[in-house]
């Protein structure tokens, strides 16, 4: 797996915001043997797996230019649709994402749609969290093969207190619809698909930060990933 990520050059197609990518010693993505995976049964989704859901802090339709990174890079572009953001990647083994500026989220409980359109084998896309920096924060993946895994990032080097494990919840290749759910209050996360429970990690460095989403080539083809109907809530005191 790559070490290193090019920094995406920002052109400003939609938007004048552009992200500063980390230096050229930062490792995004840790080095990892081909893994060997057992297939799990997903748990049924019960009430206790996310307790304490509370009031819409956000609900974001994908109509506002100025709350997400927007533009064009060498290796792709991400841009707003119709109540969606697209990233799409045509440069092979290339890497985007888009943040939302605000809010900085501590303890929540959020649900995005993810819809992978061109996407296959290990290609890779979803959720960013926690971020308080571009080298700072958790990544939370899915595979195009049907795979599942969370990442931490710190100071640009990246670790893995999930692994990359096999779930029942989301058929491999595309197009599809998927439905992520993640839990976070204090050290604890939890992660769900089609709000079918997955993993938890606890996992005390990183509190707080900024949200966004992903899309990572890993082949030689094009990746084109869709997100929309963004809930985030809060989690009752």
């Amino acid at each position: 797996m790559p070490g290193e990520i090019p920094s995406p050059v920002f052109e400003n197609t939609l938007t004048p915001t552009q992200t500063s990518m980390p230096t050229a010693t930062v490792e995004w993505f840790p080095a990892t043997s081909t893994p060997t995976v057992v297939p799990t049964s997903p748990m049924p989704p019960t009430p206790e797996y996310h307790p304490d859901v509370g009031e819409v802090l956000l609900s974001d339709d994908f109509s506002d230019p100025g709350s997400w990174t927007l533009g064009q890079t060498s290796s792709g572009n991400i841009a707003l649709g119709i109540n969606e953001l697209t990233i799409a990647i045509a440069e092979p083994k290339a890497y985007e994402y888009s943040l939302r500026q605000e809010p900085i989220l501590g303890d929540f409980y959020l649900e995005i749609t993810t819809s992978p359109t061109l996407c296959q084998g290990e290609d890779q896309y979803g959720i960013l969290l926690r971020m308080s920096s571009p080298g700072d924060f958790y990544r939370y993946a899915l595979s195009c093969d049907g795979r599942v895994r969370l990442d931490r990032i710190v100071q640009g080097t990246a670790t893995s207190p999930q692994p990359w494990t096999n779930s029942g919840a989301v058929p491999p290749g595309a197009p599809i619809t998927s439905r992520l759910g993640v839990w976070a209050r204090g050290n604890e996360m939890r992660f769900f698909i089609n709000d079918q429970y997955q993993f938890t990690v606890t996992d005390p460095v990183l509190q707080s930060g900024n949200l966004g989403l992903f899309a990572r080539s890993m082949g030689e083809t094009a990746v084109t990933v869709n997100f929309s109907d963004l809930i985030v809530r809060q989690l009752a005191q």
